[in-house]
């Protein structure tokens, strides 16, 4: 009797996406492949791609470029955060199953591509692969891609592994307790600001007008924060950041709600984003810099960004809870890959 070797499953943690360096070129083409996905434009397409190659990648890329540079590292925060995720993650599974788990880090542009990361993994022998996208709130502009993304290399592979895709944990007990934890662990080093604002990446409102979910998963995700932390509803609020472009957005949006608050009197603000599982630049430097200068400008005293969850304990313990029941029910289901056969 041989014991058949058992093949390894795979975990696909999935951020959005960032540029190879902080430089012009890199940038250009991270926004030509963000900025041309139609999950995240609308615009019909050959009206888009003139506006986007004409009046877009020639300026924008040299703007952004210098505003990642601030932030850069030896890499790009959100991949050096996200390589670190996936790496604790499978640190911590490693005693989950009685057989390799892989966890990998995957973008759904730039790199490491989705297409990539599977392409290894399946090399690699993985007949399992769960995928994680880390948007706790689902959106058709963020989410969807991911299995866009997922399809599009399926649909080259004749042998597929069996493919899960966790669509979201917006409401997830874990993620909750661990963004009201961090919260807390901030204010017993700095104190207590007089308001809480909790600031989620923004959606065009016509997006929200069609069906996209993620404007009221905001929404559910801020109130249950705030109830776990025991706020009354004059200590918080609820905005969106990021806009882009003139059409309007889901509001209210934050840098003008900072700029109401610090002129009515407010002297003192915290603030986080939930929608971000890792710093990046949108939090980095749109939040913890941008916004702090709106805020103080309009007569704000004192302004502290709390930091995304990244590698926190908590953060990564829920992550196992996502994606373990999947990774243990497909071991259930398969008795032949870990029998003995002759």
């Amino acid at each position: 009797m041989l014991a058949k070797k058992t093949p390894p499953l795979g975990v696909v943690l999935v951020n959005l996406g960032t540029p190879d360096a902080p430089t012009a070129p890199a940038v250009r083409r991270f926004l030509k492949q963000f900025l041309s996905d139609t999950r995240v434009i609308e615009i019909p397409p050959i009206l888009w791609q003139i506006i986007l190659n004409l009046f877009i990648l020639p300026f924008r890329p040299k703007r952004v470029a210098k505003l990642y540079a601030s932030i850069w590292q030896n890499d790009s925060p959100m991949r050096e955060i996200l390589v670190q995720q996936a790496s604790l993650l499978q640190q911590q599974l490693n005693d989950f199953l009685p057989t390799e788990i892989l966890v990998r880090p995957a973008m759904t542009y730039g790199n490491p591509s989705i297409n990539a990361v599977f392409t290894q993994l399946r090399n690699e022998g993985v007949e399992h692969i769960v995928v994680l996208p880390l948007f706790p709130q689902f959106s058709a502009t963020s989410s969807a891609p991911v299995y866009d993304a997922v399809q599009r290399w399926s649909a080259t592979q004749r042998n597929l592994p069996h493919i899960t895709i966790i669509k979201d944990y917006f409401a997830h007990p874990s993620y909750i307790a661990a963004m009201a934890q961090s919260i807390k662990d901030f204010r017993a080093t700095h104190g207590t600001a007089q308001k809480l604002l909790m600031s989620f990446h923004g959606i065009p409102q016509p997006y929200a007008d069609k069906g996209d979910p993620y404007p009221q998963r905001c929404h559910c995700t801020a109130a249950q924060i705030a109830q776990v932390l025991g706020l009354k509803e004059d200590e918080w609020a609820i905005s969106f950041q990021s806009r882009f472009g003139k059409q309007e957005w889901v509001k209210p949006y934050t840098d003008v709600l900072l700029e109401q608050w610090a002129k009515a009197g407010v002297e003192s603000v915290q603030i986080v984003s939930p929608a971000f599982s890792a710093d990046c630049l949108e939090t980095l430097e749109e939040l913890a810099e941008e916004n702090k200068h709106t805020f103080l400008a309009a007569g704000g005293k004192q302004y502290d960004y709390i930091p995304a969850l990244n590698s926190r304990p908590d953060h990564i313990q829920l992550m196992q809870e996502l994606v373990a029941p999947h990774l243990q029910a497909f071991w259930q289901l398969m008795p032949y890959y870990h029998s003995e056969v002759s």
